[in-house]
């Protein structure tokens, strides 16, 4: 990429690794001026910073770059955090941590002015994530595309327009997997209800649930489009979405529901 930025990476966890897999891979960032700060870091990353060329837990104040991606958890930002004050006063912060606003991480920074804040979910860990990004106006839109062009590492990215609306991110995609989850939990019970053994209704539930994704994910129509195609008036996925979503709209109100409850508590959370 022109012009990659030089990044310094805070935790090369699960989340903080696929970022850096991804960085490397698509040429995203300046490898050779880039530093990844992580004491207990796998042998893999370890293997991936030799081979790139990337520092590995090198004098911070002699590092020197563009922005600064915070990927350690959450509880233990004050006492990770403080050591990187001198760094983190020029370039851009990027905060990948669950509950923390952007004033919790500036006041951990030492009052670093430039944190924007990212919501990934657990595909991201494959590239196969979204993320909601948040930038405060001392952000301007050369910085916001920095921001997208390390972000798009983790899949699609949608920007929202206030630091509350994180929460809403969290409430529809942060959570939103377990959701999934829980529907094929469901389908395979129900499955195994009819008589289906428990394995064979388990690997249908999974294999529908991830080839509609597959599906969605190139299809051009709409969900609801899609939807329609496939139900057939007065056939067998009527009469399932009869009872899911009938005159009642029982699913639609459940989900809305869970969904406020989510984006609820996720605010309850941020500090």
């Amino acid at each position: 990429m022109k012009n990659a930025p030089n990044v310094a990476l805070i935790g090369a966890g699960a989340m903080g690794g696929a970022l850096l897999r991804g960085w490397l891979e698509s040429g995203a960032i300046n490898a050779s001026q880039s530093a990844v700060f992580d004491p207990a870091a796998r042998d893999d990353i370890r293997s991936l910073c030799a081979a790139h060329g990337v520092a590995l837990n090198p004098v911070v104040s002699e590092t020197n770059v563009d922005a600064v991606v915070i990927a350690v958890k959450p509880q233990i930002t004050s006492d990770v955090l403080g050591a990187f004050h001198q760094l983190a006063q020029g370039p851009i912060v990027i905060s990948v941590m669950a509950g923390k606003s952007v004033a919790a991480v500036s006041a951990a920074l030492g009052g670093a002015v430039m944190v924007a804040r990212a919501m990934p979910n657990l595909p991201a860990a494959i590239g196969k994530g979204v993320t909601g990004l948040f930038a405060p106006p001392a952000i301007d839109q050369a910085g916001r595309q920095t921001i997208e062009s390390l972000m798009v590492a983790a899949g699609e990215t949608v920007w929202v327009d206030s630091e509350g609306a994180i929460d809403f991110v969290t409430a529809v995609s942060g959570s939103g997997p377990a959701y999934y989850f829980l529907l094929t939990e469901a389908l395979a019970e129900a499955g195994a209800s009819l008589g289906l053994s428990k394995d064979g209704a388990a690997q249908l539930a999974r294999a529908t649930l991830t080839g509609a994704g597959a599906l969605m994910e190139q299809d051009a129509r709409t969900p609801a489009e899609m939807r329609e195609a496939v139900t057939s008036p007065g056939g067998t996925t009527q009469a399932a979405l009869n009872v899911f979503d009938g005159d009642e709209k029982a699913l639609r109100r459940l989900v809305t529901e869970a969904v406020k409850a989510a984006a609820k508590r996720a605010g309850e959370l941020t500090e």
